[in-house]
């Protein structure tokens, strides 16, 4: 017989990996497991949990099993064609929420969204904004309209290579972005998590600064006068962001620390 507490028992997961697992196959809170981890469990049930189990064994990220992770107090769907949001990008969401905060109705641009975590929560908490995202890839594009659609969030999409998926005109108060910026040969590409996720939206195959240096290049011809741009970037970069910045004129050149101390975003303003 399978109950739940055999099933956690024979997973070979840690307890708290094992019971989301479990309460996701089988739609059940937290409580629910606790008050009936003797009642058998379906077949089929069981079946499935162990699946999800031997693969979490082989490293497949829980965000990826379970389908969806949290990012500004909103869950977004997760597939393996776009990035996993993370903690640490909730910060470029607050420098940009704050650098729009003085406009009524901003124009954003997310370039490279992903799942589209940026750019919806950057409309979802400035609801009177004109956010634009784009992405290369066509399969992360429907993965965030799936997300704006499941949050009511209104952003227009683009497909395509950063500047070049947008129409000729148009300019923004803010870009943001989560580009590329790992190094092509740093190990942890072969490493945890980042072994299952899409290997363009982590490393641009070079330096890790290409993408970011492209960006910034772009920027003067798609931002309004006193404009800011802000960039994540590897734990290691602040400083070549900045001079890249600062060398294509930018002011204010600041880079800013997540919550574990690691200047991890960084920007200026025309």
């Amino acid at each position: 017989m399978q109950t739940p507490q055999s099933l956690m028992q024979v997973s070979g997961l840690p307890r708290i990996e094992a019971r989301m697992l479990l309460e996701f196959v089988l739609q059940k809170p937290r409580s629910w497991l606790l008050a009936h981890d003797t009642d058998q469990i379906e077949p089929e049930k069981a079946t499935r949990f162990l699946t999800m189990a031997a693969h979490r064994r082989q490293g497949r990220p829980m965000a990826q099993l379970l389908g969806q992770r949290e990012f500004m107090g909103y869950m977004f769907d997760v597939t393996p064609d776009v990035l996993i949001p993370r903690p640490e990008t909730e910060l470029l969401v607050e420098v940009g929420l704050n650098a729009v905060r003085p406009l009524d109705a901003p124009t954003i641009l997310d370039l490279g969204t992903g799942s589209g975590a940026i750019a919806i929560s950057l409309a979802l908490q400035k609801p009177k904004a004109c956010v634009v995202a784009t992405d290369l890839s066509s399969q992360a594009l429907a993965v965030a309209q799936q997300n704006a659609q499941k949050h009511s969030a209104k952003v227009q999409w683009w497909q395509g290579s950063w500047y070049e998926a947008l129409p000729a005109e148009g300019r923004f108060d803010l870009i943001v972005s989560n580009p590329p910026y790992i190094v092509a040969n740093d190990p942890h590409l072969v490493q945890g998590d980042l072994r299952f996720e899409p290997i363009i939206a982590l490393t641009d195959g070079a330096d890790g600064l290409s993408a970011i240096r492209e960006i910034i290049l772009g920027a003067h011809a798609r931002l309004n006068p006193n404009g800011q741009i802000w960039l994540e970037h590897g734990y290691d970069q602040s400083a070549a962001v900045q001079q890249l910045l600062l060398s294509a004129g930018f002011k204010n050149v600041q880079s800013l620390p997540d919550l574990a101390g690691i200047l991890r975003v960084t920007g200026g303003s025309l």
